[in-house]
C-alpha cells in the first residue's frame, strides 16, 4: 500500500528523532497543510542557537528529498 505524503513525513521525522533525542531535544508533528510541514521543536531544541540549521539543512532537506511537494518546514511555538 502506498503511503500518503503525511505518513511519509511522519516516518522521516521518526527516523530523525533519535538524533535530536541524543542532544536532549525532540520534535512533534503538528500538521501538513498547503505543502507546508508544521512541527514543534521540544526540549533542548528550544532556544538552541543551531535550531535554524537543524530545521532547514537537516529536517527540511530530509523531508523534501522524499516528498518533493513540500515547500517548507516551519517550527511553531
Amino acid at each position: 500500500m502506498k503511503m500518503s505524503d503525511e505518513e511519509k513525513i511522519k516516518d522521516i521525522l521518526n527516523k530523525l528523532r533519535p538524533f535530536l533525542l541524543s542532544e536532549g531535544g525532540d520534535l512533534s508533528f503538528v500538521k501538513y497543510e498547503d505543502n507546508i510541514v508544521y512541527i514543534k521543536m521540544l526540549g533542548a531544541c528550544v532556544g538552541c542557537g543551531l535550531i535554524d540549521y537543524t530545521l532547514k539543512d537537516g529536517i527540511e532537506s530530509a523531508i523534501k528529498e522524499e516528498v518533493p511537494d513540500v515547500k517548507e518546514v516551519i517550527s511553531i511555538n
